[in-house]
């Protein structure tokens, strides 16, 4: 991957085309799983690829590309919800959100979550404070250290253990708030 991402620094557009091949999944369900609706997912990874291009010279190699280009699709997101909200004012977005809730929960059904338990979890995620819900993603979805999502975060790896923790009970007290309310039951 080194050579990948060398060849990439030396203005090598194939190589690019590979680093995108290999990484665009990985990047589009990050965004997705923190909270990035699916029908905008390829937008908000075109920006991040995007970025990637912009400012691969900056990438020195100390920490992982994969914690970097996490971090780059969390800013991303993070823009993305801030040009959404200030594009649209609070009435529109409450009339329009439940119809494009409603759509985009289909498709996303058919097409990324397969089963019920995993759309209820997916639910009771998206739910969660950004300070819990990106650390719980990384670590337990995409099996990110505690070390590395302190770095792509800029939050203290204390902080990040006691998050991960925190977030844990509060994604359970969901869980079962949800089974209480005819839900599926979890293990």
């Amino acid at each position: 991957m080194q050579d990948l991402i060398k060849a990439c620094k030396n203005g090598d557009l194939q190589a690019f085309s590979g680093l995108i091949d290999h990484y665009s999944s990985t990047v589009e369900r990050f965004a997705f799983q923190i909270g990035v609706p699916y029908h905008d997912v390829p937008d908000v990874s075109q920006e991040v690829f995007i970025r990637v291009y912009r400012f691969l010279y900056q990438f020195d190699g100390k920490s992982s590309f994969t914690t970097w280009l996490y971090k780059i699709t969390w800013n991303a997101a993070k823009d993305y919800h801030r040009k959404q909200s200030s594009w649209l004012n609070k009435f529109t977005r409450l009339k329009n959100d439940q119809t494009k809730c409603n759509a985009s929960t289909d498709h996303v059904e058919e097409s990324i979550i397969r089963d019920e338990e995993d759309e209820l979890l997916l639910q009771c995620i998206h739910q969660l404070d950004e300070k819990y819900r990106v650390p719980i993603v990384l670590h337990f979805f995409h099996d990110v250290p505690y070390d590395q999502i302190s770095t792509i975060t800029g939050v203290k790896l204390s902080t990040i253990k006691v998050r991960v923790m925190r977030g844990k009970k509060k994604l359970a007290e969901k869980l079962d708030e949800e089974d209480g309310k005819g839900g599926i039951a979890h293990g």
